[in-house]
């Protein structure tokens, strides 16, 4: 009897936390796709592993399969949606004379204060649609490149943009999506180019510069995160907490990618 009621009891301690995580987020967001509960996030991440695990062994006696097509019209979709994301998140914070030191979240429902809303659900859904690149790295039978990396990049980002619509849609992780968006507009250029074929190579001399390129947006959001972190800052301390520790475990990761494979290769991304 003492077994069960102290089950009865830590069930009903899980069900109240989860209760909570429900009900404690920002309102304007809470009927948006993937964002009122944590399940269908955390289903479509199981998806993800399932694919990662299954994927290589049901590829492993077929023939790669030919996507150069749908890479270019992926590749070049994702330049523009991270271009349109990237004009958002500065056209709103600027009309909102957003701070780049200390800017808390805006929880009214102004038209300024929505339209930074929609850009950080559309930052959070793009993280969704980038988990095809691993499926793609599966197909053409890419295996090398399924590296804890690019998987524990790809996996955890879209639970970290969970938490921030659900909680902070805005504020100052405004200069997380701005940054990332504009480092992606780069990124899936090359990506799109590269795809075009070896003819488009001589034009693609910046390769190199990939990599040191995402290496500086997270030494930039870990030095904006630590400010705020000690500075008097209406913003979740958890948060920058969150924000401080993933930033630095990309730094650590992308550094020993960096350092092992070198500037030219950058198969935490995609190749062509």
């Amino acid at each position: 009897p003492l077994q069960v009621s102290q089950a009865v009891t830590l069930w009903q301690k899980v069900q109240l936390f989860y209760q909570g995580i429900l009900e404690n987020g920002d309102k304007r967001t809470d009927g948006w796709l993937l964002v009122r509960s944590p399940a269908p996030i955390s289903c479509i991440f199981l998806c993800y592993l399932a694919i990662i695990w299954a994927g290589p062994k049901l590829m492993a006696k077929r023939q790669p399969v030919n996507l150069k097509a749908v890479l270019i019209g992926y590749n070049f979709a994702m330049v523009c949606l991270s271009a349109y994301m990237f004009y958002e998140f500065t056209a709103s914070s600027w009309l909102s004379r957003y701070s780049l030191l200390c800017q808390p979240v805006d929880y009214s429902g102004s038209p300024l204060a929505m339209r930074m809303a929609r850009v950080c659900w559309w930052f959070y859904f793009s993280k969704v649609i980038e988990l095809s690149d691993t499926i793609f790295f599966i197909l053409r039978k890419k295996n090398n490149q399924l590296t804890f990396l690019h998987v524990y990049h790809h996996a955890t980002m879209i639970f970290n943009w969970w938490a921030g619509v659900k909680y902070v849609a805005g504020g100052q992780s405004f200069l997380i999506g701005l940054i990332n968006s504009l480092v992606h507009v780069v990124m899936y250029l090359y990506y799109g180019l590269a795809a075009l074929g070896p003819s488009m190579a001589k034009y693609l001399w910046w390769k190199r510069y990939l990599t040191s390129l995402q290496l500086l947006q997270f030494f930039m959001v870990t030095i904006h995160t630590t400010y705020n972190l000690f500075a008097d800052c209406d913003f979740p301390d958890s948060m920058n907490i969150v924000v401080l520790a993933y930033s630095l475990s990309l730094i650590a990761l992308f550094s020993n990618f960096y350092y092992r494979k070198g500037p030219g290769d950058i198969r935490w991304g995609q190749t062509k």
